[in-house]
């Protein structure tokens, strides 16, 4: 399929989405999240894909929802319509996703980056989450995912006030894992997911659900259901190999079984 909205590439065993639509921003609308939930499941039954990387243009990663599309929505309509339902399918992934975001990340940009397992940001990355200014509230799951990225406090300052986050505050608060120079911000994002995609497949989708699940877990619910995931990788051909390697002082070959 020839994509409209995104540019899709596979490098080595990266898959790429580059969010393309300039003259906005790369707001969100219905047919880029088709599109991009379209390459997602693409990479994730294609057997030589490990990792996939999202990331936008210098000046925006997403500004938002599409506002021109929403605004004249009603509520009749958009519940008959499963208006967002095709978001879910982001956040469901289970190969490991890294975003990789530069310049602003606003509304629906921000709640898609927090649907990726790991978030990359340039030095001149903003986030936001401003659709109080709009008569609305975030409805991708802003308010549940924000709270456990980076607390009830300031995640009720960023919803209620509508304020932009630099990219130095939003690593200090745990909403990105770490920031890097504009220029190197692709490069930094391709190489941790070629060394996501270098390990088991089948293990790091293992892990990726485990850690998901801590956040919606108690600690001891948790931690039974990660030792049971845990005992199940010694039933696999890469624990094996990945020890006897180790063992061996070799560097393990893995094979996805």
């Amino acid at each position: 399929m020839a994509f409209q909205n995104i540019i899709v590439e596979i490098r080595g065993q990266v898959g790429l989405v580059t969010l393309n639509r300039p003259q906005a921003l790369n707001a969100l609308n219905e047919a880029l999240i088709a599109e991009l939930n379209e390459a997602l499941s693409d990479f994730e039954s294609n057997p030589g894909i490990g990792c996939t990387v999202i990331t936008g243009a210098e000046k925006a990663f997403a500004a938002g929802a599409d506002v021109k599309e929403m605004a004249q929505k009603g509520y009749v309509e958009s519940y008959l319509g499963k208006f967002l339902d095709g978001w879910t399918r982001i956040a469901e992934t289970r190969k490991p996703v890294i975003a990789a975001v530069s310049g602003f990340c606003l509304g629906g940009g921000l709640e898609l980056a927090m649907m990726c397992d790991i978030v990359i940001a340039s030095e001149t990355a903003r986030f936001a989450l401003p659709e109080i200014t709009l008569g609305i509230m975030p409805g991708a799951g802003g308010t549940q995912r924000l709270p456990r990225f980076i607390g009830k406090a300031k995640a009720m300052d960023l919803i209620l006030t509508g304020r932009m986050m630099d990219a130095a505050e939003a690593e200090r608060c745990g909403l990105v894992a770490r920031v890097v120079r504009p220029e190197n911000l692709l490069d930094e994002a391709m190489a941790a997911a070629a060394k996501v995609a270098s390990f088991s497949t089948p293990i790091v989708m293992m892990a990726k659900e485990t850690v998901n699940r801590a956040q919606e877990m108690s600690l001891a619910e948790g931690a039974r259901f990660e030792r049971r995931l845990f005992l199940s990788m010694f039933a696999t051909e890469d624990q094996k190999e990945g020890m006897q390697a180790f063992v061996a002082k070799r560097k393990p070959d893995f094979r996805n079984r």
